[in-house]
């Protein structure tokens, strides 16, 4: 495993060694390209080699299908059109899934294509009875802003596509309700912290590029002008999450460009990655 693999197993064995009754949910938060899939699965792999049982369902399988997103571009705004931001997800069966994991019934965990950008017709069974649910996803565990905050646009698309707010507006709303309802199913909550979102935009632009490696296969790929109206997408949230999620995560991960693991920290310690106070709960190696 990788070293922050490594950090969150061992952290996680130590909360599933806590007491507690039916199955520890842990909230893994990472924005897009920060590896945090990749971890969910090497967490799940490891663990379960103990003997563990233990799932993993990320937030985009619950992504809302095309005709759902397309009526809210219809009666809220078209920008809800493309998937991604809170909103554009299903999270009453986020809650149903989570609520009968809790209850130790087996479940069917959705699947999303992402190439049909529709719900998959089959899911992943998942047993009675798991240790752990990791729950990971690009905004999983984040607040609403304030609503002063929404006021001034943090970048091109909002300012020439949401003048009057009304998307970002709606997307807070959305984070002060059902998100809130779901997030608060978290028993532990992991924030891959990117040390800043040009560097996310970068990120982003790899895994295009891993795309249009396989695009002879009838993969479609977004051109640079596309992937940076679309990365806009995520801007407000994202920085929101690297400033505000690092002082109450239950573990934060400073990642550095190339992802590998410049620190970790136990978040009541810091404010963010990039305070200058993260030096006083920096972890350098052992247990964080």
């Amino acid at each position: 495993m990788t070293p922050s693999a490594e950090r969150v197993a061992g952290a996680a064995r130590r909360w599933l060694e806590a007491p507690r009754h039916g199955p520890l949910i842990l909230g893994l938060c990472g924005s897009q390209g920060s590896g945090k899939s990749t971890l969910a699965e090497a967490l799940k792999s490891a663990l379960e080699a103990e003997g563990r049982r233990v799932a993993v369902l990320s937030l985009d399988d619950l992504y809302l299908g095309r005709s759902a997103r397309a009526q809210l571009a219809r009666t809220v705004h078209p920008l809800f059109a493309t998937r991604g931001v809170p909103g554009t997800h299903d999270t009453a069966r986020g809650v149903a899934l989570i609520d009968a994991i809790r209850a130790g019934e087996p479940v069917t965990l959705p699947r999303f294509d992402k190439a049909r950008d529709e719900p998959a017709p089959q899911g992943d069974g998942v047993p009675a009875d798991l240790d752990l649910l990791i729950f990971e996803g690009w905004c999983v565990g984040a607040r609403p802003q304030d609503a002063g905050a929404l006021a001034v646009p943090v970048n091109a698309l909002e300012l020439e596509e949401d003048p009057q707010g009304t998307w970002r507006g709606h997307v807070n709303t959305a984070l002060a309700g059902p998100y809130a309802d779901l997030f608060a199913r978290i028993d532990r909550l992991v924030l891959l912290a990117a040390p800043g979102f040009e560097v996310v935009r970068g990120w982003r632009g790899q895994q295009e590029d891993a795309l249009r490696a396989r695009e002879a296969e009838g993969t479609q790929v977004m051109d640079e002008a596309a992937l940076d109206r679309f990365v806009q997408h995520y801007e407000r949230l994202t920085r929101d999450i690297l400033t505000e999620m690092p002082g109450r995560a239950d573990l934060v991960l400073c990642l550095a460009a190339d992802r590998s693991l410049v620190s970790a920290f136990q978040a009541e310690r810091i404010t963010a990655c990039t305070a200058p106070a993260r030096r006083r709960g920096a972890v350098a190696s052992g247990p964080a």
